[in-house]
């Protein structure tokens, strides 16, 4: 039963398939055939319009002669081939419009069968990208980002064998520190100190001079008042 229904619907979408494709070419065939219709009306006015103007000559001859009733008779002939004209004309107008709105008929089944084939397409795109698969490819990303940076890290790590030593070499260190203090505390102190020079007492020349000078210009000073 479900080979049969499976079959059976195949069947049906390809009927309809090719009913949709045959119906573009049945239409444009038909435009083929309206406009053939349309250029033999052309052709069949141009002949109508030369009987028209030839019966018009000949009215006009056999008034010059006095033949008044041949005038009139080529005269009724001409009056039916401009009804006949005129009939043309007609059917010509509805011809171009059958093939104006057949042309735009065609035009549309074209743009529906565009727009149904796009929304398929994007139906079929969703179904391959749907949300759910878009979070898991991000996901992934993530994932692989962050892996990308732990072994980024893992290479960037300073490779020293004496790393994890640091600490003791740093407390030896300051142990020698301590016992070149030490040492130098415990040196005794030097024998050979230079003595100071002795403070003159006397003052020195200058100043000496400076001192009289200023008492002789106080006593002049006073001698003055």
């Amino acid at each position: 039963m479900m080979n049969f229904f499976g079959k059976k619907k195949k069947e049906v979408n390809t009927t309809v398939s090719s009913t949709s494709s045959s119906k573009p070419s049945d239409a444009q065939t038909t435009i083929v055939k309206l406009r053939e219709s349309i250029a033999n009306q052309d052709k069949r006015e141009e002949h109508i319009e030369k009987k028209i103007n030839g019966m018009l000559v000949e009215a006009k001859g056999k008034m010059a002669k006095g033949d008044k009733k041949g005038a009139l008779y080529a005269m009724k002939r001409k009056k039916l081939y401009e009804q006949e004209q005129a009939k043309i004309q007609n059917v010509r107008f509805t011809l171009e419009t059958q093939v104006i709105n057949l042309e735009s008929a065609q035009q549309n089944a074209q743009t529906y069968q565009a727009l149904k084939q796009g929304n398929t397409a994007m139906k079929g795109i969703r179904d391959e990208v749907g949300i759910d698969q878009v979070d898991d490819v991000m996901d992934e990303i993530k994932e692989e980002m962050e892996m990308a940076q732990e072994i980024n890290d893992a290479i960037a790590q300073p490779v020293d064998p004496l790393m994890t030593d640091e600490d003791e070499l740093l407390e030896e260190l300051n142990m020698l520190e301590t016992a070149d203090l030490e040492a130098e505390l415990l040196k005794p102190p030097p024998t050979n100190v230079q003595a100071m020079p002795a403070v003159p007492s006397s003052k020195l020349p200058a100043l000496a001079k400076k001192e009289e000078d200023d008492l002789r210009a106080l006593e002049a000073e006073l001698a003055g008042l």
